[in-house]
């Protein structure tokens, strides 16, 4: 075990890395924690309002992201200062990704059905830093032999193709395959492969006069959802809490 840490982790300078993927996750796991508190009536904790004003996390994970991201490009890979600094940046990134959804609709939908999509994003964040972590390399670069990367052109022609893949899987509607597949290509092109979603870019300008295929990729769609919709909400529900449901409209009057 030891070895294995020192020639995995250590020698190759992964250790900064490691410690920012514990502190990202750890933050977002005891954020969810607080906020969920927070929202049952729970414990000590309650929002920061100074002056009325809600003080949402994002704002120190902001502070702390930029502190953290700077020193850790000043500091290099080895060192304590650069582990201190990759803490420092896991923090800040787990407060901010926990609120990815309020920054992406510059609305307070924290416990919305929008609001999901800080989990989804916190998900594949974790996710793709575990990846490169375990050795994969963007673009499937991974995967070139050492000859094949003395030379230019292949690894020039590795990154157009992978990235062909990831644009195609990308236009399909297929946005967390093509992500995935930015390190394991595989992904990608199975996702460039596929029927597209009917919704898509791709679906609108070639799906627009073939009628099989844009039949044959709404049905796909709508199994592909009924299968792991149920799935995917429960688990976002263990993980981020259940949102709030859409308060009823007022009954009509007779």
């Amino acid at each position: 075990m030891g070895h294995w840490w020192q020639s995995n982790i250590v020698e190759p300078g992964k250790l900064p890395l490691l410690l920012a993927l514990s502190a990202f996750v750890l933050t977002f796991a005891v954020t969810r924690t607080i906020t969920r508190m927070i929202r049952a009536g729970k414990g000590p904790f309650r929002n920061i309002t100074p002056g009325g004003v809600h003080i949402h996390h994002v704002v120190p994970g902001v502070v702390l992201s930029v502190v953290g991201g700077f020193g850790a490009v000043a500091s290099g890979r080895q060192g304590v200062t650069a582990g201190v600094c990759a803490v420092v940046f896991g923090i800040g990134a787990g407060l901010v990704l926990d609120e990815f959804a309020l920054i992406l609709h510059l609305d307070d939908v924290y416990w919305t059905e929008e609001g999901r999509q800080s989990v989804e994003v916190v998900v594949l964040t974790a996710s793709l830093v575990l990846l490169v972590l375990l050795g994969f390399s963007p673009l499937g670069v991974d995967g070139v032999s050492d000859d094949e990367q003395q030379s230019r052109l292949s690894v020039i022609t590795t990154y157009a193709i992978s990235f062909c893949f990831v644009l195609i899987s990308l236009f399909k509607g297929k946005t967390r395959m093509a992500v995935v597949g930015t390190l394991v290509p595989i992904v990608a092109l199975i996702g460039a492969i596929r029927l597209a979603r009917p919704t898509s870019l791709w679906a609108r300008r070639f799906y627009r006069n073939r009628h099989r295929a844009r039949s044959r990729a709404v049905l796909r769609a709508y199994h592909h959802d009924v299968r792991w919709a149920g799935p995917r909400r429960r688990f976002q529900d263990l993980i981020g809490g259940t949102p709030d449901r859409p308060p009823l409209p007022p009954a009509r009057k007779p």
